[in-house]
């Protein structure tokens, strides 16, 4: 077993996404967490990413991107209630779920990270960035938006995000996704193929606690406070965030700045090589400097 992963117990390693994968207990919580390790050779003076996920997303999903995302580690966990991480018995707040992610951090050694967000996801690394600034060096949010004060996308597309039925029937979500990913998915389904094959949906209780925990949260306020670099990634053809949230993201933030992907939702499932050269480039940016 390699590194910080040691801290993990009950550790299997996931051949596509590289992650060792284990259980880690915070108070009461077991999350399932998966750290991915780098080659010290190329990693070396480099934060670990900490990523975030989308709503009802299992860890496995990062896997087209940690592929692309070789020289530096990465830790991601499934969220209480989505993958394999148990649902808690009471819903919480997204302060709650980057005190959580703080916490993992610490047991797992780590200090000062990067950190990346998805959709759902990017509403909690913005929540991270603002509450925990001195464990934040830089941010990617990708697909996302400000909360409740966003551009809404179509509604026909949000409404099929109520369920978390796309997790658990793969037929239903090959139906669904040129729908309400947009992009790519419109007309090419073999990209989703692998994406399909590695979800692992949790339970219904557990998606209605991360629906929960965004209602009427918004990052607007906390703006203000996250004065790291950020790069904002944001899909032309997103039928869930409209491309609009993404320019206001970029202009609200004090250093924000914006790359519009020619796709839709998914782009870094479909576009996961040029994403992670972005990605790259934007972390690797000071150590040139």
């Amino acid at each position: 077993m390699i590194g910080n992963a040691a801290r993990l117990s009950g550790v299997r390693v996931d051949c596509a996404s590289g992650l060792h994968i284990g259980s880690l207990h915070i108070g009461r919580q077991r999350l399932r967490v998966g750290i991915r390790p780098a080659s010290p050779s190329k990693s070396e003076g480099k934060p670990p990413l900490l990523l975030f996920n989308g709503i009802g997303a299992n860890m496995e999903l990062t896997a087209p991107l940690l592929h692309e995302l070789t020289e530096r580690e990465a830790i991601v966990f499934d969220a209480p209630g989505a993958g394999a991480s148990p649902a808690p018995l009471l819903p919480y707040r997204m302060w709650q779920l980057a005190r959580l992610a703080r916490r993992v951090l610490d047991a797992l050694g780590y200090g000062v990270v990067d950190v990346f967000g998805v959709s759902w996801g990017g509403g909690v690394a913005q929540q991270f960035a603002a509450q925990y600034p001195g464990r934040c060096r830089r941010l990617v949010l990708a697909a996302t938006a400000m909360g409740a004060v966003m551009l809404p996308g179509k509604p026909s597309a949000l409404w099929q995000m109520i369920s978390p039925r796309r997790y658990w029937d793969k037929n239903h979500l090959r139906r669904i996704a040129p729908q309400i990913y947009g992009g790519d998915l419109r007309h090419d389904r073999e990209a989703l193929r692998g994406h399909v094959q590695a979800m692992r949906g949790g339970t219904t209780y557990g998606y209605a606690l991360q629906l929960l925990a965004m209602l009427g949260w918004t990052s607007l306020p906390l703006l203000w406070r996250i004065r790291q670099p950020t790069l904002v990634l944001a899909g032309s053809d997103d039928p869930l965030v409209p491309l609009a949230n993404g320019r206001w993201l970029a202009r609200l933030l004090r250093e924000g700045r914006l790359e519009v992907i020619d796709c839709g939702h998914l782009f870094l499932v479909t576009r996961s090589a040029r994403i992670a050269r972005s990605i790259e480039d934007f972390l690797d940016e000071e150590r040139s400097v």
